[in-house]
């Protein structure tokens, strides 16, 4: 089948390798442009381009979309029969979702309705979900609202990380995908009951309030890493933290209980247990305390 691939980060390189491994003609794939990172903020292209250029197949990454009449020119062009999209980063027209013969398929990390937007795997460990997974949708002009094709369930352990769960659904979409362009299943209409969103995050969402439960908060720990993390202040210094188990404790949030690093929250407390300092290593608790002093009574995030 000719097909066109759209998508961006490292999310979508499974689906991207899984087609051109099934045979299936990628006339083009599209993708976020190189953007300026590191250090020197040399221009870096997104992991679907690096990929793409190994496996010899054209990129292209148009500023927008709306409006542009030379690109969708050029997406007609490519004849597709269908075209796949996984975390792409830019939304697709109407007259681009008309143009391939089977229409637009997206690659969603959550099961939909739940969860559409931006940051659907964020959102599930952050609310505690028992289970997410990956819903291969028709797209429409909506929102991840199109109906769906095939769904697949990963479950969410009490310490599932972000890294682990994004890399099985990664793995899972890819799958999914392949069975949906070989069996063209009927489209099934999302139901509108236990519709969510999951916002883009920005660095801020990190910021840890100790108001809140020390479960929600060691949830984040999980949730946020690496990006855009989980972190509170103590002076001047930026704590990012990263393991933490929810222990018996009160006080003013964010008080510092003991010698072991146990922080109040809103209900119950959070004893961190690994953390990390702005351009140092990750650490444990212990590690960490033995080069920096953080005495019960002071408080974090003040």
């Amino acid at each position: 089948m000719r097909v066109v691939f759209m998508g961006s980060p490292d999310f979508a390189v499974p689906a991207l390798r899984a087609l051109v491994g099934a045979g299936h003609d990628v006339a083009a794939v599209y993708c976020q442009p190189p953007r300026p990172a590191g250090r020197g903020h040399a221009l870096q292209p997104c992991p679907v381009q690096r990929v793409s250029e190994t496996l010899g197949i054209a990129v292209r990454h148009p500023a927008k979309l709306r409006g542009d009449a030379e690109a969708l020119a050029g997406f007609r062009a490519l004849e597709p029969d269908a075209a796949v999209v996984a975390a792409y980063g830019l939304i697709l027209p109407p007259d681009w979702l008309a143009a391939p013969r089977r229409g637009c398929l997206n690659i969603h990390a959550s099961l939909l309705p739940r969860w559409r937007g931006a940051a659907p795997i964020h959102a599930a460990i952050l609310a505690g979900d028992a289970e997410t997974g990956v819903t291969v949708m028709q797209m429409d002009a909506g929102l991840d609202t199109g109906p769906m094709l095939l769904r697949g369930v990963v479950p969410i352990g009490p310490r599932s990380r972000l890294g682990e769960i994004h890399d099985a659904l990664a793995a899972m979409g890819a799958e999914l995908v392949l069975r949906a362009l070989a069996e063209d299943p009927s489209p099934v209409p999302q139901p509108e009951e236990g519709a969510t969103y999951a916002p883009r995050l920005t660095r801020a969402d990190g910021r840890i309030d100790w108001s809140l439960p020390a479960d929600r908060i060691e949830r984040q720990t999980r949730a946020f890493d690496p990006w855009p993390g989980a972190f509170s202040t103590f002076g001047t210094e930026v704590l990012k933290v990263l393991e933490g188990e929810v222990v018996p404790g009160s006080g003013e949030p964010g008080l510092v209980l003991d010698a072991s690093l146990t922080v109040a929250c809103g209900e119950s407390a959070l004893r961190i247990t690994r953390l990390q300092r702005a351009g140092r290593a990750p650490v444990t608790a212990a590690d960490f305390l033995r080069g920096f002093a953080v005495p019960a009574g002071r408080r974090l995030g003040a």
